[in-house]
This record gives C-alpha cells, sequence and structure tokens, in this order.
C-alpha cells in the first residue's frame, strides 16, 4: 500500500467512513483497510504510552440530567447523581472503559468501575448496563467536561470532609488531570444534601457534615435505599 493511499484512508476514517465504504472509495479489499487501521492505532497507542501520554480519547459520556444540571446550569429536584464515562482507544476495535458514579450535591465520587478492556461490541453493552439506572439517556461530552465534572465533584466533596471512592485512585490517571476552567456548582440549593443509599454509613456521614458545615446547614434524606 502505498503512503498517499494509507494517509487517503486516515483522512477518510476522520470522515467516520466504515473500512468497507473505505475499501470501496479507494478500491482496497475491506480487509486490507481493516489491518491498516488497527496496525495505525496500535502503533499510535505505542508510541504515546512510550512518551507517558494518556491513550487518545475515544468518547466521554454523561447522563442527559447530569449534564443540564451541571453544564447546563438548569436545576433537578429528582437526584443528586450521575455518571460519567470515559473511553480510550488502545487500537482499532480495542478500547479501556471506565465509569465515574457522582454525588454532585455531596459525597463526590461515590462508585467507580476502573478501566477495563473491551471490543467494540464488548463497549455497547458496557455503555447501555452502566446507564440502565439512567434510563439509558446519556449524551457524548468532550474530555475536558468530563474531567471537570469528576474533578469538580471531588474537591467539593473534599470542602465537606469526604474522599473519592477508594477504587478512584486506579482510575483517576485514565481520567487525567482537569485543565478546565468550567465554572460548576455543587451541592443542592446553594448547600450539601446527602440521600442516603443502600451501602451507606450513614451515622459517620451527617456527623462528618456537622462537623465540616454545622447542623442546620445541609439536608439530607433517609430511607431511599
Amino acid at each position: 500500500m502505498q503512503p498517499e493511499q494509507e494517509q487517503e484512508i486516515l483522512n477518510l476514517r476522520d470522515r467516520q467512513l466504515t473500512p468497507k465504504q473505505i475499501a470501496r472509495k479507494l478500491g482496497l479489499k475491506a480487509s486490507e483497510v481493516s489491518t491498516f487501521l488497527q496496525s495505525h492505532a496500535e502503533q499510535t497507542a505505542l508510541a504515546s504510552a512510550e512518551k507517558g501520554e494518556l491513550l487518545p480519547v475515544a468518547q466521554c459520556l454523561v447522563d442527559v440530567n447530569f449534564a443540564k444540571v451541571l453544564l447546563g446550569n438548569e436545576t433537578s429536584e429528582t437526584s443528586g447523581l450521575g455518571l460519567v464515562v470515559v473511553t480510550r482507544s488502545k487500537g482499532y476495535n480495542r478500547f479501556v472503559a471506565a465509569s465515574y458514579l457522582i454525588d454532585y450535591w455531596c459525597l463526590g465520587v461515590k462508585d467507580v468501575i476502573p478501566p477495563r478492556n473491551c471490543n467494540d461490541s464488548q463497549y455497547k453493552n458496557f455503555v447501555q448496563l452502566s446507564y440502565s439506572q439512567f434510563m439509558q439517556e446519556y449524551e457524548e461530552i468532550s474530555v475536558e467536561q468530563a474531567q471537570a465534572l469528576v474533578w469538580g465533584a471531588i474537591a467539593y466533596a473534599k470542602t465537606l470532609g469526604f474522599e473519592p471512592h477508594r477504587d478512584f485512585e486506579q482510575s483517576k490517571a485514565h481520567l487525567g488531570e482537569s485543565t478546565s476552567e468550567i465554572g460548576l456548582k455543587f451541592g443542592r440549593n446553594g448547600k450539601p444534601c446527602y440521600i442516603e443509599g443502600p451501602h451507606d454509613n450513614t451515622r459517620k456521614i451527617i456527623n462528618t457534615l456537622k462537623n465540616s458545615v454545622g447542623e442546620g446547614n445541609f439536608d439530607y434524606l433517609f430511607g431511599m435505599g
């Protein structure tokens, strides 16, 4: 395959054409196009790893309600939970995906599914399962927005005395540090609001809030678990 053909393949791929569509346009076999794309993606990922760089971002998702509240400055009385999924490309049809469950009213990063390897079909199943509790309503966002949502929630929770879920430590490198200047407002109606979960140490959380912001300066709701 000539260098000119390789570059044209990459150009067409950037336009979201499938290997079969690219092959028809260039008079090549679909298998040749797929093989080249896989090799190029693997070489790119390897070069990034050797430089200590993160894998390229494939897709970032967030549930629609979380996006409206924090990115659209709308209000929500239904839930203080949101889910961010960050997916990076490990090569052609190979991904590494992780999810971050955010309590943006109080606790910050409440749960994490650490980075996992998957192919295209496995990734689609991962996304559908992840957002099933959000009625599978989600939208794509930039990695900068995803980072701002997660790190912003962590920073807010720390002011209240809460650390992120223990699995965040092995997932923060995958997320990447936030460099965004996006202004986000956490909490509910200007103050923390704790909603009890099924696995929470409720007494410890309430005592932490009393110590950090003072009794009467936060809201809470029990029995939701």
